[in-house]
């Protein structure tokens, strides 16, 4: 297939897109590099240079004729959500409705929504499956949940056939080390580790070590990038061949710990990462993690690489070369 990758010279989408070629498609990348990297595009790959706030430019890519593309330009921080709500109403909810009329508009009926697991907020259980209810407690996650809503409109309305994959913390890295360009401003716990490892920041801070936990710390639900990509994969030919939407929970059914990852890292990296105990902070729920039963049942997936050593490892593949000591 013909496949639109927007965003997919980000984190996440340059894994996409190289599964995406190993699976045999032909991929044309969208990116405006507000936090996508040039050196993440791959040179097999065309490459167009585009704005999803732009109609114009989204109405030029689709007229190049796709059979099916990947939204993964979505602004993802949850504390800035909440300082600024007009930011990600735009870009997540306005710019995403740009994406699907433009496809619309061109018959490129199949697409793949990159999702996430805060849609679902505080877990009433777990691990959390497709069924949870639904009741996000920051700005992003309401975003996603609203162009879930939008999509089986355009589903009944326009037939348009789509995937929403659910995750929480993607992670890790390309274990070939084809992909090395580093996320600008990384949020996730892993990266963090990986600053202080290479001496980038002094120390972390590990927030609540009271929790009802197997240590004391939070658990959270890493998925390594590899698997992820994967399953955008899987997904999109999943839809093609059976002409249906499907919703889909992508986790490890059992997460780790903040101290588990701590302390793989000092293991893997052979560096002392200091960490400093500090207060729990304000709605971190103790437990986070999904199950992908469906994802299992539907597509046949499975994560591969997102064992904490796999994780850690890849990751330091790639900040080792900033180590300051």
């Amino acid at each position: 297939m013909k496949v639109l990758v927007i965003g997919g010279a980000g984190y996440i989408g340059s894994h996409v897109v190289k599964e995406m070629m190993k699976a045999g498609h032909q991929v044309t990348v969208f990116d405006n590099l507000s936090s996508g990297l040039r050196e993440n595009i791959f040179p097999e790959n065309e490459f167009i240079y585009g704005n999803i706030l732009i109609p114009n430019d989204l109405d030029e890519a689709f007229a190049r004729g796709f059979d099916g593309f990947v939204h993964l330009a979505a602004f993802k921080a949850v504390g800035e959500s909440m300082e600024h709500p007009e930011k990600y109403s735009v870009n997540n909810i306005t710019g995403t409705l740009n994406i699907m009329n433009a496809a619309v508009k061109h018959n490129c009926l199949r697409m793949i929504f990159s999702s996430s697991a805060a849609i679902f907020g505080m877990p009433a259980y777990l691990p959390i499956d497709e069924d949870h209810p639904k009741n996000p407690m920051n700005y992003y996650g309401f975003t996603k949940l609203e162009i879930e809503e939008f999509m089986e409109w355009y589903d009944r309305i326009k037939n348009m056939r789509f995937a929403a994959l659910r995750y929480f913390n993607a992670a890790g890295y390309d274990p070939d080390g084809q992909i090395k360009g580093l996320e600008r401003n990384p949020q996730n716990l892993l990266p963090r580790v990986m600053e202080t490892a290479v001496g980038m920041r002094k120390q972390l801070c590990v927030f609540g070590t009271d929790y009802e936990t197997r240590d004391g710390t939070c658990i959270r639900d890493y998925i390594h990038v590899t698997d992820l990509a994967r399953a955008h994969v899987m997904a999109l030919d999943y839809i093609a061949k059976n002409d249906v939407s499907v919703k889909l929970n992508l986790g490890t059914e059992k997460g780790t710990t903040v101290k588990e990852l701590i302390e793989a890292a000092r293991r893997i990296t052979g560096k002392p990462i200091p960490a400093k105990d500090d207060a729990r902070r304000a709605g971190d729920p103790a437990s986070l993690y999904a199950t992908s039963k469906k994802a299992k049942e539907l597509l046949g997936w499975e994560p591969q690489f997102s064992d904490v050593d796999t994780l850690v490892s890849t990751t330091w593949n790639v900040y080792k070369g900033l180590d300051k000591s």
